[in-house]
């Protein structure tokens, strides 16, 4: 069986002429390591599901990368953030939208899909499922 894995560095206008080399080494590294951490998953057996889970989350931990910590601010300053995962095995789905605090917000989505009826959560009801996961929540400055 043969693998792959694909992966964009998240939604935005950051254009090349706008990033120092440094800059864009760094974005390039980010980009290379969540390839491997999907690609680490599949090699050793794991699930597509998976895989995405770890790339993203990747993605996510980087504040160079437009998800989770480097999301792009509300215009009142605040970080509200979406995320969405399907299993394309079954099609299940699951979905956050406008939620402060989840360190992955792919995560939270992926809660939403395995453990409730719904395919998208937004608000309180998101931070919920979030936290009756277990995932980690950022800490309050």
């Amino acid at each position: 069986m043969s693998i792959s894995i694909a992966i964009h560095g998240g939604a935005g206008t950051m254009r090349a002429a706008d990033m120092t080399p440094e800059m864009a080494e760094a974005r390039h590294e980010g980009l290379r390591r969540a390839l491997r951490a999907g690609w680490d998953v599949l090699s050793e057996g794991g699930s597509a599901l998976d895989a995405v889970a770890a790339a993203v989350v990747m993605l996510e931990d980087d504040p160079l990368f437009n998800a989770g910590r480097g999301a792009v601010l509300t215009d009142a300053g605040t970080l509200e953030m979406d995320a969405a995962i399907m299993n394309g095995a079954d099609r299940a789905a699951g979905a956050v939208a406008g939620i402060c605090g989840p360190v992955n917000p792919v995560l939270a989505a992926r809660a939403v899909m395995e453990t409730t009826p719904h395919v998208l959560m937004i608000g309180d009801g998101a931070l919920a499922v979030a936290r009756a996961a277990g995932l980690e929540f950022e800490t309050e400055a």
